[in-house]
């Protein structure tokens, strides 16, 4: 479960910034791993993985959770489980697992949610029941390069996770409504950018409002892991989003955490790992 700390300040904000989640012994090798991925060429990429080199925002790296087991383990991270079982209601399927990878000339990532309040209302909620927050969708952003002041990267709008009215494209980055080489470093009221250091996790739901600034260093860019989660029960993307190339890379226990299931049911995990019949 999350302390209170965590669930006041998650609840008000719609975030969680942990630091310090990976030991050495973890984040180097999944640094590793992720560098592997990214200076891959084309022609040696695995069956399904891959990614869009013509994006301009954003390099995401297909299912880069399973490219390696030192990346793998983190679907399941110790850190991350009680968060993710308080949120889920112990009912945690991932929906997810992208190596994001952000440079130098990459333009502006704009503002946006998974969800809005005029946006599939009845589907992705985020409520408080028997005084413990539930979401039925999830990011974990695990970090494996430094993030300083001045950077760019993440932005947030904190509480725009219970917002009640949609935000006007023209607040807070007037300038990139119809610019898409928009160069966006400014940090105005209302917005946080998170930054966050190598083995750190940034925790949200999908219907926080978020984006990224124009990386600005030359000589280093922003990798992280992008965990997505939703409830077991719900078919909020693909039935089946992780092919057979893939699941055939997987340990048991991440498919368990990845297929569908009915609301009533525990999940082998997590009845293994929490003690449930």
């Amino acid at each position: 479960m999350m302390s209170p700390e965590q669930r006041y300040f998650f609840d008000l904000t719609g975030y969680l910034h942990l630091r310090n989640v990976l030991s050495e012994e973890e984040l180097k090798p999944a640094q590793q791993a992720a560098d592997r991925y990214i200076s891959m060429p084309p022609e040696q990429w695995p069956p399904e993985f891959g990614t869009d080199l013509d994006r301009r925002d954003l390099t995401g790296y297909a299912h880069g959770f399973a490219f390696d087991k030192s990346l793998e383990v983190l679907t399941q991270h110790p850190a991350i489980w009680p968060i993710l079982m308080e949120l889920t209601d112990y009912r945690p399927r991932l929906n997810g697992g992208t190596l994001g990878y952000n440079r130098h000339g990459h333009i502006f990532h704009r503002l946006h949610a998974g969800w809005r309040p005029s946006k599939r209302p009845d589907v992705r909620r985020y409520y408080v029941e028997d005084g413990k927050i539930r979401a039925t969708d999830l990011v974990f952003f695990f970090y494996l390069t430094d993030v300083y002041p001045g950077d760019g990267g993440l932005i947030v709008l904190p509480g725009s996770h219970k917002a009640h009215f949609d935000r006007s494209p023209e607040m807070f980055y007037p300038g990139a409504v119809d610019n898409m080489d928009y160069i966006a470093d400014a940090v105005p009221p209302g917005v946080h950018n998170v930054c966050a250091r190598a083995g750190d996790v940034l925790v949200m739901p999908e219907h926080l409002m978020h984006g990224a600034l124009s990386w600005k260093p030359t000589d280093r860019d922003r990798r992280f892991l992008i965990l997505r989660y939703n409830v077991q029960h719900m078919v909020t993307g693909q039935r089946r989003p992780f092919p057979d190339a893939i699941r055939e890379r997987l340990d048991p226990e991440t498919i368990d955490l990845l297929e569908l299931a009915p609301y009533y049911e525990y999940k082998d995990i997590v009845k293994e790992r929490e003690g449930l019949e």
